[in-house]
């Protein structure tokens, strides 16, 4: 799947993930190729993501995130 990370003032990531991890405000949750459609609040915590022959974090300070047509957009409001 592909997976951007945004915030205000730049592009953190932008490329193929198997796997991300990311903080929910209800709850940390993980999203796989070809998951359903989701829009969701983001806390401040890590998303993990996994690339298969690698796994970054950044930490974010909440924000949203969109998954339609195996694509992560992640609208983070700041990478700490």
């Amino acid at each position: 799947m592909h997976l951007d990370i945004i915030t205000p003032d730049k592009k953190v990531y932008n490329g193929e993930a198997t796997s991300v991890i990311l903080p929910g405000t209800e709850g940390q949750f993980q999203v796989l190729n070809r998951h359903a459609p989701l829009v969701s609040t983001l806390g401040r915590g890590s998303v993990v993501v996994d690339t298969g022959a690698a796994k970054q974090t950044y930490v974010i300070d909440g924000g949203v995130v969109e998954v339609l047509n195996n694509t992560v957009l992640v609208l983070a409001e700041a990478v700490l």
